[in-house]
């Protein structure tokens, strides 16, 4: 296999999906399961966390072997156990944290726990030899709205970061306000396609001169107050209308703080990371403010931005190469900060 090959089992249970990869070297894909759980909780509107937590028990071994199946690999194969321990739903995270402790210990190899924010920023590194520190990450998802400067692997300033809602939490409220369903995000991203952005002005929440912090709290009231307004008026509108203008202005914050972030700190190089880096709009308007302002922008495949155990295994790769191995009493920490 090569004297110069490090392969890393990465195991992904933080939220709803499960998922477990094999990755060499940290930047090469050998296997990438993921069980999306998405249908099960739709009925409910968003992810009831026992249901995701008793769906990771059933799974997690199947998928694992399907892994090293993939891969071609046995199991003492791998050099080391990668695992989320948080940020996460907690019963989730202690699915996934269980089940890696037992293996890494089974097979004799090292484990590392993985801040699941650390893994979104790790994903752009997947596939992509260009994508070195440091640069500007935005990581935007369900659980988190972050801007970093990433001044080297494994090691990150936090610029801002949300102080209520996050961006992707933002969009499944409003998509289940418009009756567009869950995940709301790529429902709106859809929708938006076929409406007029600028036919509401929503507020842009852009905080203090010079705050790379987030809020969506108050744009989500405005969208709600909005059409409770319209309804009681009797007056119609176009759910492509609001969907587009709404989208339209959690993008042009998020755009503008992450480019303004990297010119102020001097890096060339602007990455995405995060569920809502999927969102066509969002790619769109940062990658003109990059252009405009000479920033090369980089973002995973679409695969890579939602949760994945390759970018689990990404990030722990550079754990293990410098030695930073866990203990096997670590613990699941729901509200673990980068």
């Amino acid at each position: 296999m090569g004297e110069n090959s490090n392969f890393i089992l990465g195991i992904e249970t933080s939220c709803d999906e499960t998922s477990v990869s094999i990755v060499r070297n940290g930047r090469e894909v050998i296997s990438n399961i993921i069980y999306s759980q998405i249908a099960i909780h739709q009925p409910y509107g968003g992810v009831v966390p026992e249901i995701a937590s008793r769906n990771h028990i059933k799974k997690i071994s199947a998928i694992t072997d399907q892994a090293f199946l993939e891969a071609g690999l046995k199991y003492h194969d791998v050099d080391a156990v990668a695992v989320t321990y948080g940020p996460g739903l907690i019963g989730s995270l202690l699915v996934g944290l269980s089940f890696a402790k037992s293996f890494a210990y089974g097979i004799g190899k090292p484990l590392m726990g993985v801040n699941h924010i650390d893994a979104h920023i790790c994903a752009n590194y997947i596939g992509n030899e260009e994508v070195k520190p440091p640069f500007v990450t935005l990581v935007a998802s369900g659980g988190h709205s972050h801007l970093i400067l990433v001044e080297d692997y494994n090691r990150y300033k936090v610029l801002g970061q949300t102080r209520d809602d996050a961006a992707g939490e933002a969009f499944d409220k409003i998509a289940r306000t418009l009756g567009l369903g869950y995940p709301g995000g790529p429902a709106i991203d859809k929708i938006a396609l076929t409406g007029n952005p600028e036919a509401i002005n929503f507020p842009r929440s852009y905080l203090e001169e010079n705050s790379y912090d987030f809020s969506f709290s108050g744009l989500k009231s405005a969208v709600l107050n909005y059409l409770n307004s319209m309804h009681m008026k009797n007056l119609e509108y176009k759910v492509e209308d609001v969907a587009a203008s709404f989208q339209m202005a959690v993008v042009e914050v998020l755009a503008s703080k992450t480019v303004r972030a990297a010119v102020e700190y001097g890096t060339d190089l602007v990455c995405l990371s995060g569920g809502v880096a999927c969102n066509s709009l969002l790619r769109k308007i940062t990658g003109e403010l990059c252009t405009k302002n000479g920033i090369a922008l980089s973002y995973p495949s679409l695969e890579l931005c939602t949760d994945n155990g390759a970018m689990v295994a990404c990030a722990g790769y550079y754990k293990f190469i410098n030695k930073e191995f866990s203990s096997f009493d670590i613990t699941a920490k729901p509200n673990l900060k980068i």
